[in-house]
């Protein structure tokens, strides 16, 4: 057995539905549900928007340990305990959580309301991305990202670190400057984007405040 390194003073966390510890973590005997179960819980943690959906081509394998059979019997099995929702439109099969938004998400998505081109961007660990682009991270750089996320969206940063290794400007002081300077200038097409989201967050939140008779 590998031994586990520890955790680090930069880790960053992940909220948990109570009802997994209350109700699914003493119920789910089979490793592989346990494992696309809790990995999609930490997906879409990172994703914004109200379509919150995960295709199985997007649970990796390499990282759950497990083979695309392995992934697909623990999904089959998360939607038989409807922890898990699937959905199908023509071809394309996504999985969604099963709760108030996941049901709307599930109803617009069989609709053919949301396609592919719709799917928000899955917002990335900054930290993870800041280390595997730009360099080591000190316990100075992480506080940095905590107080720039306070500011700008994890695109944004995203955004921000993709252009300082496009121009060949490797630390954060650079990245810091081009989201200083897209706050001042602003930065239409993102906002647009951000706007056309918002949009659709109202029209999911109606549907939601519908289905439970709010």
């Amino acid at each position: 057995m590998a031994q586990f390194k520890g955790f680090t003073d930069s880790e960053t966390f992940t909220q948990l539905p109570n009802s997994f510890f209350h109700h699914l973590l003493k119920e789910i005997k089979d490793a592989d549900e346990l494992k696309v179960t809790a990995y999609f819980l930490w997906r879409i943690e990172f994703m914004d928007g109200p379509f919150r959906a995960l295709r199985q081509s997007d649970f990796e394998s390499d990282l759950l340990g497990l083979s695309a059979e392995e992934i697909a019997l623990g999904l089959k099995k998360a939607v038989d305990r409807k922890s898990l929702l699937r959905a199908e439109y023509k071809d394309d099969v996504c999985y969604f959580l099963n709760s108030a938004r996941g049901l709307v998400g599930k109803e617009e998505f069989e609709e053919g309301n949301w396609k592919a081109s719709t799917l928000p961007m899955d917002l990335p660990n900054i930290f993870k991305l800041y280390e595997e682009n730009i360099g080591p991270l000190t316990p100075l750089i992480a506080d940095a990202l905590k107080d720039a996320e306070e500011i700008y969206s994890s695109e944004w940063i995203a955004d921000a670190i993709e252009l300082a290794v496009k121009n060949n400007k490797r630390n954060w002081k650079y990245c810091e400057a081009i989201l200083k300077r897209w706050k001042e200038e602003g930065r239409a097409e993102k906002q647009n984007r951000r706007d056309d989201q918002a949009s659709r967050q109202r029209d999911v939140e109606d549907k939601i405040k519908k289905f439970v008779g709010d």
